[in-house]
Order: C-alpha cells, then structure tokens, then sequence
C-alpha cells in the first residue's frame, strides 16, 4: 500500500512539473506591407499563458548569422531555460518572440530593398502586441540575441531606447572601424547591407548610422541610460575586440552596463549557459 501511495504521489508529482511546461509554436508567418516577403517566427508561452486571462513582459530574441526563427529553440533550448526559470521562481513568466531575420543583420538595408528594421518595429512589434496578451510598454519590453543577433539587440535598442527597457547581447557581431577596414569577408557578409566598402579608408555614414560604437557618440546620452544593458563575451571568442570596445566606450561615456567575459568560445554551450542569466537580468526590470 505505501509503495503504491509513493508511486500515485510521484506520478502527480511528475505530472505537475510537466504541466509547468510552456508552449512552443514554430515557424509562423507573418505578412509585412513592407518587405517583400513572409516573416517567419517562432513563439514561446509561458506554462499559465493558457489557464489565465494576464498580460505578460515579452523579449524579443534574435538568431544569429545563417541561423533562423528555429535556432534559439533547437539548438539554444530557450524554453526549457525560461521553464526551469519560471518553476524555480528566478524569473517571472514572459513571452518569448523568436523572428527570422534571415541575414539581415537587423537593419534596412542600404538600398531600400530589404527594410527589416522598418518592419520589425512598424509592423512586428504592433503585431506582436495585438496577436498576444503582451503587455506593451517600454518597462516590459526587452530584446537580446547572439552573434549577429546581439549586435541586432544593441543597434536596435539604441535606435529605439524609447521601445526597449533591458538589452541582453551575447557574442555580439560589434566590429570596430579598424576590423571593417581590413576585413576581406566584407563583400561576402556585409556588402549587400551595408554597401560597397569604402576605398577613401573610411567606413560610410551608413555604417556609423548603424554601429553600435558609433551609436553611442548619435544617441542622446539620457536616452542610452533609459536602456538596461547586458553584454556578455567568452574570452575565447573572434568578437573579443568590438566587445571590449563597446564595454571601454561605455564606460568612458558613463552608460551603465552589466560586461561578463567567461570561459567559452563562439558556439552554443556558450549561450546557453549565458541565456539564463540573461534572463534574470532582463526579469529585473520587469519585477517591481
């Protein structure tokens, strides 16, 4: 009898940990006025969204270069952090809005043709908002990414510091003038975006207008100051130097900032185990 009570225990046990499981839908699409194609994205809802009528703080995770609106979930395990977090009382529960930003680089690019910024934050973000119980406000609105990603949440967040409370970049894709100048991938990965590299060895305007290191000189100091940052960079990583420029920039400006440099390379275990703490930070500025 008492093995039997242990089991009839332990199984409603189980099942009570797995009905704390959020829920996953992938690869939704949504239809944009402005850029001439579907956007995919993938979507995470906390255990309660469907036993409540609440509205919730909503991040905004972005992929990284070649990856898509699946990534952060396959290979970077998003919701089973954000469910341990939630069971475990280290964050409170959020939506989790995973777009594909293709290879975009988050921005509009040069020649009008591929206005991704325009519609993420003209048509997504609205989107977003109207489709689901998001609560929207600056104070609950955060975005973070890696890699290509990261440095999407950083240019994106400082264009926008009146949208974005909190800003989490992992391994960002920040690169100082000196590293464009000299980088002969320049035509493969940014040439399409950004435009021709330029001969006179000078980056263009349209390069400044979009780097995070440059955006700190652009952007109205207070503005800046309004947005929580977090910047996080394994010391084995190739994007090592335009990290730790932003982070020395910062702070000779007075931007506060969170900068974490722990063992790890460019690769997944790495934010993996950075999306955690990510999110406690972020989970700061949605508690109250």
């Amino acid at each position: 009898m008492k093995l039997l009570s242990a089991f009839i225990l332990t199984f409603f046990f189980s099942v009570a940990l797995f009905a704390q499981t959020g829920k996953v839908i992938e690869s939704l699409e949504f239809t944009s006025s402005k850029v001439g194609y579907p956007v995919k994205y993938s979507i995470y809802l906390p255990p309660c969204y469907g036993t409540s009528q609440r509205s919730y703080p909503v991040l905004y995770l972005l992929h990284g270069y070649s990856d898509d609106e699946t990534g952060w979930v396959q290979f970077g395990e998003a919701n089973s952090i954000a469910d341990r977090g939630i069971r475990n009382g280290d964050f409170p529960p959020c939506i989790i809005v995973m777009p594909d930003g293709g290879v975009t680089w988050y921005i509009n690019s040069y020649d009008g043709k591929d206005p991704w910024e325009d519609m993420f934050m003209e048509e997504f973000i609205p989107f977003v908002e109207q489709q689901y119980r998001v609560r929207p406000k600056k104070e609950f609105r955060a975005i973070a990414g890696l890699s290509m990603g990261g440095n999407g949440a950083l240019l994106l967040s400082m264009r926008h510091p009146e949208v974005f409370s909190s800003c989490v970049a992992m391994s960002s894709g920040v690169f100082t003038d000196e590293e464009v100048l000299v980088n002969d991938a320049y035509a493969r990965y940014f040439g399409n975006i950004y435009g021709p590299r330029p001969a006179n060895g000078q980056v263009s305007d349209y390069w400044k207008s979009y780097s995070p290191l440059h955006l700190l000189d652009r952007v109205d100091k207070d503005q800046l100051k309004s947005i929580r940052f977090y910047i996080d960079c394994g010391d084995d990583d190739f994007l090592y130097k335009g990290n730790a420029a932003l982070h020395v920039k910062m702070r000779d400006l007075g931007i506060p900032h969170e900068y974490r440099t722990r063992n790890g390379g460019h690769e997944w275990s790495y934010w993996r185990s950075g999306l955690f703490d990510g999110l406690k930070f972020i989970s700061e500025k949605f508690h109250r």
